[in-house]
């Protein structure tokens, strides 16, 4: 029986469609390989198509989307929108639209040339963060008094839920477990400063009675920044709020090759979900051929990985792998000299080669 994903493609702003053109040869070719059909359904939603339509997206276009297996999502953010209006209304809308309330986030290194840590290699840099996805800062639970005047007050609500710190915990947990490595699950927070997040701290220990094969730590996310530098190999799963998940991942980006290898998925398990390249639209550098599509190509490993299609994501991953430790990329950045379409050449060129037993 033939297999079959719907995959609703938003490429977005900026290089984001040509990032997501190079995830879309990908993810084609692939599923040739594996005998499965994608059938990716374009959505222009983005700063063009709302400049012209007025439409940053509607009910009638979000009930399209969440209608298919799952969303790639190119980037979104141009500077002739005020900052955050696009941000909020397309990407906030479907995390919160879907309940994508996971957001994973893998810090892997691949080649020792990558990272700027000293005497560093892949072994010592292999985790995956969990991150909370639909409420603290993000909730959008904010406002202004007495706006452009001395007097201006401007606030921003931290909200956590008992459902939503608990069900993402749990998560957590099952990840942990599932990984099968050193089965440790780090805890961050700043529980000694923001009082709210006594939540987590407690509910960490009562999900975590239901896991006694999981060891459980807690660190404050301050001191996590210095030891995710320091001694990253002491992480295994972490699992953290949405505000200190969103910065401790760019960090451990910066360790790994930096955003132009960063892919995360957005989960709501078992549903639709979606996936993306951490880095921004860039749109200084669209239509140049310059961005690195590497993030988005392993969106697509994340995406059907997701998908059940887990030989299709482990042949994509391992692709990269290879081209990333072949060194034909000087870098990871702008100026590597290597165009975004040649980069996606690469990759189909490992992908077919070790399908043909090369």
């Amino acid at each position: 029986m033939s297999r079959t994903h719907d995959i609703a493609v938003i490429p977005g702003d900026g290089i984001g469609p040509e990032v997501v053109r190079e995830g879309l040869r990908v993810l084609e070719r692939v599923a040739s390989l594996e005998g499965f059909t994608v059938k990716p359904t374009r959505f222009p939603f983005g700063a063009e198509h709302y400049l012209k339509t007025q439409e940053v997206l509607s009910d009638a276009s979000f009930s399209e989307v969440k209608d298919h297996d799952a969303v790639l999502l190119g980037a979104i953010g141009d500077p002739r929108m005020t900052p955050g209006f696009l941000e909020f209304g397309i990407v906030a809308r479907l995390r919160f639209g879907l309940d994508l309330y996971a957001n994973m986030r893998p810090v892997k290194l691949y080649d020792e040339s990558l990272t700027p840590l000293k005497g560093k290699a892949p072994e010592h840099i292999d985790f995956l963060v969990v991150r909370e996805n639909t409420e603290d800062a993000y909730a959008g639970m904010w406002g202004h008094f007495k706006k452009g005047t001395p007097d201006e007050i401007a606030t921003q609500e931290i909200i956590f839920s008992r459902k939503g710190t608990e069900r993402v915990i749990r998560h957590a947990f099952e990840t942990c477990r599932a990984r099968a490595k050193r089965k440790k699950l780090t805890l961050l927070t700043k529980a000694n400063a923001i009082r709210a997040m006594e939540l987590w701290t407690r509910t960490f220990a009562e999900v975590g009675a239901d896991y006694p094969d999981v060891t459980r730590e807690h660190q404050y996310i301050d001191a996590a920044c210095m030891f995710v530098v320091t001694a990253p190999e002491q992480y295994d799963t972490v699992v953290t709020s949405n505000m200190f998940g969103d910065i401790f991942t760019d960090l451990g980006a910066a360790l790994v090759g930096g955003l132009g290898l960063a892919a995360s998925a957005n989960l709501n398990p078992g549903h639709v979900s979606l996936f993306e390249s951490i880095h921004g639209s860039a749109p200084q550098f669209a239509g140049q051929n310059r961005a690195n599509p590497l993030a988005t190509i392993m969106a697509v490993s994340m995406m059907l990985g997701h998908l059940g299609e887990s030989a299709a994501a482990t042949r994509v991953e391992d692709a990269v792998v290879r081209l990333l430790r072949s060194r034909k990329l000087p870098n990871l950045g702008m100026d590597s000299g290597v165009g975004t379409d040649r980069v996606g050449d690469l990759v189909l060129a490992e992908l077919v080669g070790a399908a043909a037993g090369r």
